[in-house]
């Protein structure tokens, strides 16, 4: 039975509680950003200095949340999501001048007069994260939100219930409610939520979600940054040195229980290295998560919820009823929400692996005798969120850039993409629409006003 705090905090977040504080806390944020451009560039960074003061003050209690909500290790000094979120911090606070200053254009017509871009703040927006890491896309986000001047309203996710605890009380001791509010609750308060007319929607989840997202967000003509998912490959080649392969995708897969948005799905390998491959990652796989022939379930998460649990499972089920190969793993605790980290082979066109993102702790191994069957088989699954390319050959890397399309990309390597903010991270079609890190997240979120002086006579 629920206990009876528990049952109290659920009439807390419930809709009919929550109804009046979103449209005063809503008409709190509109009415301090009616004229313009309110929040100058020193309170800003003021922002941000509380903002990153409070998530270090909070790293203990973020590290259990992660673990109460998903298992993971707490072995970090500085938990990951607060160590991306601080690194963010410094970088706005280093540039945040140079960003917001008019970029000056030489106009076509008149050389006498004066054009530039002046970057305004969009206004309210509202940001909602995603549960696989529900601090961290929420707070790297909110670092180019505020450094661009905004008002925020947060929705936590309800998936993740310690965690969302926890990061409503950094958002309300770091900032005063007419710069940034966080509200908890479920999906009914997410749905009253998108019903505000606010300048701005940003976006973390899924492409199901996303347009839903897109379709409410649409009623009030609010611009959106959808950050979503897709099924990222790795393609590799003859030339690829398989047990970097191998490192790179043991740790992209099976990092957060594989429950991460830019993690590997599955691997195009050329046939006469498939074999070769799979020993490599199976070898990977014991020396990360085994003790011998036990697992480890410590050195990572499990799934986040049985809902979950039971949608990875059923794709297991489904391939092994079509003939896939278990290459490695397949083993499973329900009552602990764990999945071993799994390896398949051989597994039909028709699997429900095949078709849909995995978000979970499997590894697909698709071999092919020519490249071009690589690329029919990506043209079926829409444009994702990542691409990972293994190979010595640039001949090959510009013939998968040029049959392929994909939010980012990153040749012998996995994450270095996502961690350098000198270049956009987002999404493409189905994966989302939007960029940010660095300067592209203050653009996002800022409105690039033309203004064009014509000279005084």
């Amino acid at each position: 039975m629920e206990t009876e705090s528990l049952v109290n905090q659920k009439a807390i977040n419930s809709i009919e509680n929550l109804q009046p504080e979103i449209q005063r806390v809503f008409k709190l944020q509109k009415e301090f950003h009616r004229h313009g451009n309110p929040i100058g560039i020193e309170e800003r960074k003021a922002l941000l200095k509380s903002f990153r003061e409070t998530m270090l003050k909070y790293n203990a209690e973020v590290k259990q949340a992660l673990y109460d909500d998903m298992g993971r290790p707490t072995n970090e000094e500085t938990s990951f999501e607060v160590m991306v979120t601080v690194k963010d911090i410094d970088e706005a606070l280093e540039n945040i001048e140079e960003w917001a200053k008019p970029v000056h254009i030489e106009p076509v017509s008149n050389k006498q007069a004066k054009a530039y871009i002046h970057y305004d703040p969009k206004g309210v927006v509202l940001l909602m994260g995603a549960w696989n890491f529900p601090f961290s896309l929420v707070t790297t986000p909110l670092v180019a939100i505020i450094a661009a001047g905004n008002s925020v309203i947060i929705k936590t996710t309800e998936t993740t219930p310690a965690s969302s605890k926890v990061l409503k009380k950094i958002i309300s001791e770091a900032f005063d409610e007419k710069y940034v509010y966080a509200f908890e609750g479920n999906t009914d308060v997410t749905t009253e939520l998108q019903k505000l007319a606010v300048d701005h929607v940003f976006f973390t989840g899924s492409p199901r979600i996303g347009k839903t997202v897109m379709a409410a967000a649409s009623a009030n003509l609010s611009s959106v940054t959808l950050e979503l998912g897709g099924k990222n490959p790795a393609l590799v080649d003859e030339t690829a040195d398989l047990d970097l392969v191998a490192k790179h995708i043991v740790t992209s897969r099976f990092f957060n229980g594989g429950q991460t948005c830019l993690c590997i799905d599955y691997i195009c390998v050329p046939k006469s290295k498939a074999e070769e491959l799979t020993a490599q990652l199976i070898k990977h796989i014991k020396t990360e998560y085994y003790d011998g022939d036990k697992f480890v379930s410590a050195r990572t998460s499990r799934m986040v919820n049985k809902k979950n649990f039971d949608r990875v499972t059923s794709y297991l089920y489904n391939a092994r009823e079509l003939g896939a190969t278990f290459s490695f793993g397949g083993g499973q605790d329900a009552e602990k929400l764990m999945i071993e980290p799994t390896v398949l082979s051989d597994v039909p066109a028709d699997a429900l692996i095949m078709k849909e993102e995995i978000f979970g702790p499997v590894i697909v191994i698709c071999p092919y005798d020519d490249i071009q069957e690589a690329y029919n088989y990506m043209d079926t699954l829409g444009k994702p969120l990542g691409m990972y390319i293994y190979s010595t050959a640039d001949d090959f890397v510009q013939d998968v850039l040029n049959h392929s399309s994909s939010g980012i990309v990153c040749v012998n390597g996995w994450l270095e993409g996502w961690m350098d903010s000198s270049l956009p991270f987002g999404g493409v079609g189905t994966s989302g629409m939007g960029a940010y890190h660095g300067i592209r997240g203050f653009k996002e979120v800022s409105h690039q006003r033309a203004v064009y002086e014509n000279p005084v006579a």
